[in-house]
């Protein structure tokens, strides 16, 4: 597919990502409702921003092969999550996907139309039980508040007898999601969680930063869903009071992180997407090169032609290719843990 190109501000010939004109008028809706709703106090006007945002009710009788159900998890935080379950899944265990939705810490649902659409469609492909998680939001609950309610829905499920195997669950997340599946897989670890054996990480377009802005975050200034300064604004809603962007929510390997120790006992086979139109993308390539130094399995799925967020608009090739990509990678690491350890 041709990259298209466009006037720039200065009048300039600029290179734009290959997008037909529908997804270019939702990519249009969503970033005007998202920037009319965030105050000059850095609050957000929910009511406003609800406005845009269509949620999707649980369906209990199977939509496209995949039934929804929502569990409550904590009823004074208003946690819970919405389990996605394949109606005629294949034969043996299913894997457990536990999901945390992108949205910068501050926006989105579990119920979102366009997430209960995507989970929908990767519970049907791999398939998977797929839990996706109705996390607190920034600048209401701050870091680490989206953390401790991914550890608490692990705990939860390892614990109760609504799944039956639990022996192969993976984390997934996308943008702020991913860097919430990528802390609490961290966590994880060190966390008593019952049942629940964390197999595996799909770190989707990642959103991690830094005080200092990538080159990829200064040449793609500007690209749907790549605004710098929205960033910015979002790191000010999500860190704790007085940190800055290298505190190690947002800079997992830098000068503020100890990352390091992290690694000691071991940390899941992770599965980073990186999109070629993504302002993000130097800090996920910086990621995947900080895991490989402490010694984890990193697979990198490449999509050059993809701007952030490609994944929820199923008009896009690059959107399928995605979900097949992350159903191999379940395959493939559910059949190295299957294989018998060499004595």
């Amino acid at each position: 597919m041709a990259r298209s190109v466009e006037k720039g501000d200065s009048g300039m010939a600029t290179a734009r990502p290959p997008l037909p004109l529908k997804t270019r008028l939702i990519i249009a809706a969503i970033t005007s409702a998202t920037d009319a709703s965030r105050r000059r106090d850095g609050t957000v006007n929910r009511w406003l921003f609800n406005l845009f945002d269509r949620r999707t009710p649980p369906n209990p009788n199977p939509v496209d092969g995949v039934a929804t159900a929502d569990h409550t998890v904590d009823p004074s935080r208003h946690l819970w999550f919405r389990l996605f379950s394949p109606a005629s899944p294949a034969s043996g265990h299913l894997p457990v996907i536990v999901y945390f939705h992108g949205g910068g810490f501050a926006f989105h649902s579990a119920a979102s139309g366009p997430y209960d659409a995507f989970c929908r469609r990767l519970a049907r492909r791999v398939p998977a039980l797929f839990a996706s998680v109705e996390y607190r939001l920034a600048p209401e609950h701050r870091c680490p508040a989206s953390y401790d309610d991914g550890i608490d829905v692990l705990r939860w499920l390892g614990n109760c007898d609504l799944v039956p195997d639990l022996s192969t669950v993976f984390l997934a997340g996308d943008s702020a999601g991913g860097n919430i599946a990528h802390h609490v897989a961290r966590r994880a670890r060190r966390e008593a969680l019952g049942r629940a054996n964390v197999a595996g990480l799909v770190a989707i377009q990642p959103f991690f930063g830094g005080k200092v802005a990538s080159p990829s975050e200064e040449r793609l200034d500007g690209m749907p869903f790549g605004k710098l300064e929205r960033f910015e604004w979002m790191w000010r809603s999500f860190m704790p009071v007085g940190a800055d962007r290298d505190h190690e929510a947002a800079n997992v390997f830098g000068p503020g992180s100890a990352a390091a120790d992290d690694f000691e006992e071991g940390f899941p086979a992770t599965m980073v997407c990186v999109g070629g139109w993504d302002a993000l993308q130097d800090r996920q390539r910086w990621y995947c090169e900080g895991l490989k130094r402490n010694g984890v399995d990193v697979r990198v799925a490449e999509y050059p032609d993809a701007i952030h967020a490609f994944y929820v608009f199923p008009e896009l090739p690059d959107a399928h290719k995605l979900v097949d990509d992350i159903a191999d990678f379940v395959h493939r690491r559910m059949d190295e843990l299957s294989r018998p350890v060499d004595k």
